[in-house]
């Protein structure tokens, strides 16, 4: 990702529609599939790419949350928001053990890797049997625009890719769904038209479009309203792609 913009998502994560969105689906995902703490041991949580910090203190309430990015700009901006369970890390594989983590988080930055399937079988390493692994990838190759540039993205998915590579890395699929699908219609067809739009209509980020305010909070209210859906079922097309998946128990047969 652009550095210059780490500045910008710690201002917008907490307030802007699409993070704000997003981060309900999430965590109603969660709600749903992560039982309770039982017993004497807290569950160890880790989100790789962490960002600037603050979907890890919606973590926190489902166990013990630490998070590794690769650049120390975001680490910076996570210990500015208090968030110190962090650490820079360079490269793949993590430096933890096989089997350590309860939950696994990876949202929306598969897609800033080359070696993607490698990235995955090392998160499946460091899962525990029985742990969950959660990831979000932007969906559709036509949707491809400025905003992928920017963020140095390698791809886009379409939902059976990302089965087939949680498949193929160990994994056993619980959920896949397209997320972002009510705004779907909109956000495609301003990355489709994008290019053939006067200069006047250009935008660096597609996360300065919108700025704070009523439509701002209207959209994250909308967008959010899809986390009551897709909890129970997987939506058939959107801007992003959600994965449920777990290690199982039995690793050796």
């Amino acid at each position: 990702m652009n550095k210059d913009f780490y500045s910008l998502y710690y201002r917008l994560e907490d307030k802007h529609w699409w993070f704000v969105g997003r981060r309900r689906i999430f965590l109603k995902m969660l709600d749903k599939y992560l039982p309770a703490n039982s017993g004497e041991q807290e569950r160890r949580i880790l989100d790789v790419g962490c960002g600037t910090g603050t979907l890890l203190k919606y973590l926190s309430r489902y166990g013990c949350a630490q998070g590794v990015d690769v650049d120390e700009r975001a680490i910076e901006f996570c210990h500015k928001r208090g968030v110190h369970q962090v650490q820079k890390v360079d490269s793949f594989p993590l430096p933890f053990e096989d089997d350590t983590f309860d939950l696994v988080t990876i949202l929306d930055v598969l897609e800033h890797i080359d070696d993607d399937e490698g990235t995955l079988r090392d998160l499946y390493r460091i899962t525990r049997p029985g742990g969950m692994l959660m990831l979000a990838v932007p969906a559709y190759r036509f949707l491809w625009g400025p905003q992928d540039e920017i963020s140095n993205h390698k791809r886009r998915y379409i939902a059976p890719e990302i089965g087939d590579l949680l498949r193929r890395t160990g994994f056993e699929v619980e959920r896949l769904s397209y997320i972002n699908t009510v705004l779907f219609p909109v956000i495609a067809a301003v990355r489709v038209l994008r290019p053939y739009l006067p200069k006047t209509f250009q935008v660096e980020s597609d996360c300065t479009v919108t700025k704070l305010g009523p439509l701002n909070r209207m959209l994250g209210r909308l967008f959010a309203l899809e986390a009551l859906v897709v909890k129970d079922m997987n939506l058939p097309f959107g801007v992003s792609i959600l994965g449920l998946a777990y290690k199982p128990l039995d690793t050796h047969l």
